[in-house]
C-alpha cells in the first residue's frame, strides 16, 4: 500500500511537470521568423531588420524577416495569429493593430485573444511631408491650399487602418477639406509617392522620411505627436502648427501568437529591451525617428487595450466608415 501511494504521488509530480509552462532552455534551436505585415521600406520593416540582427547576435540563431503586406496589415496580422505557438514566428506590427478591430467589420483576428504582447519597441511621431514643389510651407498654407482647389489633391496613405491613415481621415474631417486618399502598402511606397510627386502631400511615420527632409528633398510641415522630435527639432508640432486634438503616434510593437511558452515570451521581452536601451541601437534609431521604449509584457498589454479604446473613439467621432 505504501509503495502504491509513493507510484501515485511520483505519477502526480510528474504530471505537474508535464503541464508546466516550457522552457526558454536551448530556443532557438533554428531561425525565428518575425513577419512584418508591411512592404519593405516602411518604418516597422527597418525597425524589425534592426531588431533581427541584434537578436541573431545575441541568441545565436537567424532572425530573419518575412514581409506580408496587405489590408491595411491584417493580411501578415492574421497569419501571424494563426502560427505555431512556439516562438518561430513573432510579428512586429505598427498602430494598424490596434486600429484594425474598429476599423474592419470583419477583422481576422482578435488584438487580444490571438496574441501573447512581448514589448512595445518603439514609437514613431507621424509626420505631414509635401514635395518641395508645393506652395505649402505650413499647416495653415496646406488647408488653404486644399481648400481652393477642392478634389485636385490626393495624400498618399501607408495603408487603410494605419495611424497615419487615421490622422489623415481625422484632418480632413476636421477641416472639411475635399481631396484623395490613396493607400500604398506601406510607408515606403507612400513616402516615395510623394518624393517623385505622384502625389502632392502624404501623413506617414517618420522614419523613412527623415533623411529625406534633412537634405530637402522633402518638406515636413508638422509632426502629430505631443512634443517634437529629437530627430527633426525643427519641425513643429500639430498644435504649434495651429491643428490641435489631433495627437498621435505608430507604435512598434512585438507579438508572439497565444499560446507561446511564457518563458519564451520572457526571454524575447528581456533581450528586445535591452536591445533598444543600448547606445549603440539608440544612435542608430534616434536619427530615423524612433523613441526607444522595451516595456514589460503586462505593460504592452495594458498599452495594447488602450489603444484599442482610444482609436475605436476617434474612429466614431469622426463618423469613418467601417471596411
Amino acid at each position: 500500500m505504501k509503495s502504491l501511494r509513493i507510484f501515485g504521488a511520483l505519477a502526480a509530480l510528474l504530471a505537474c511537470f508535464a503541464l508546466a509552462p516550457a522552457s526558454a532552455a536551448g530556443y532557438p534551436e533554428r531561425p525565428v521568423k518575425i513577419i512584418v505585415p508591411f512592404a519593405a521600406g516602411g518604418p516597422t520593416d527597418v525597425m524589425a531588420r534592426l531588431l533581427a540582427a541584434k537578436l541573431s547576435e545575441r541568441l545565436g540563431q537567424q532572425f530573419f524577416i518575412e514581409n506580408l503586406p496587405g489590408a491595411g496589415g491584417n493580411i501578415g496580422t492574421a497569419n501571424a495569429a494563426h502560427a505555431r505557438p512556439d516562438g518561430y514566428t513573432i510579428l512586429l506590427a505598427s498602430s494598424s493593430f490596434v486600429v484594425n478591430p474598429s476599423l474592419y467589420k470583419h477583422c481576422p483576428y482578435d488584438a487580444v485573444k490571438d496574441f501573447a504582447p512581448i514589448t512595445l519597441a518603439a514609437v514613431t511621431p507621424n509626420i505631414v511631408i509635401v514635395n518641395p514643389s508645393s506652395s505649402a510651407k505650413s499647416m495653415k498654407e496646406l488647408i488653404d491650399l486644399i481648400k481652393a482647389n477642392p478634389n485636385k489633391f490626393t495624400s498618399a496613405s501607408p495603408g487603410i487602418g494605419t495611424t497615419p491613415d487615421l490622422a489623415t481621415q481625422l484632418f480632413k474631417a476636421a477641416y472639411k477639406l475635399d481631396f484623395v486618399i490613396a493607400p500604398y502598402k506601406g510607408g515606403g511606397p507612400a513616402t516615395q509617392a510623394v518624393l517623385a510627386n505622384e502625389v502632392p502631400m502624404s501623413f506617414v511615420a517618420m522614419t523613412p522620411t527623415t533623411q529625406l527632409v534633412k537634405t530637402g528633398k522633402l518638406r515636413a510641415l508638422a509632426v502629430t505627436t505631443k512634443k517634437r522630435s529629437t530627430a527633426l527639432p525643427d519641425v513643429p508640432t500639430l498644435t504649434e502648427a495651429g491643428v490641435t486634438g489631433q495627437d498621435s503616434e505608430t507604435m512598434q510593437g512585438v507579438f508572439a501568437p497565444k499560446g507561446t511558452p511564457q518563458a519564451i515570451v520572457d526571454l524575447l521581452q528581456k533581450q528586445i529591451a535591452a536591445i533598444v536601451s543600448t547606445p549603440e541601437m539608440k544612435a542608430k534609431m534616434t536619427p530615423l525617428g524612433f523613441e526607444p521604449e522595451g516595456l514589460s509584457s503586462a505593460d504592452f498589454a495594458a498599452y495594447v487595450k488602450e489603444e484599442i479604446a482610444k482609436w475605436k473613439k476617434a474612429i466614431a467621432a469622426a463618423k469613418i466608415k467601417q471596411i
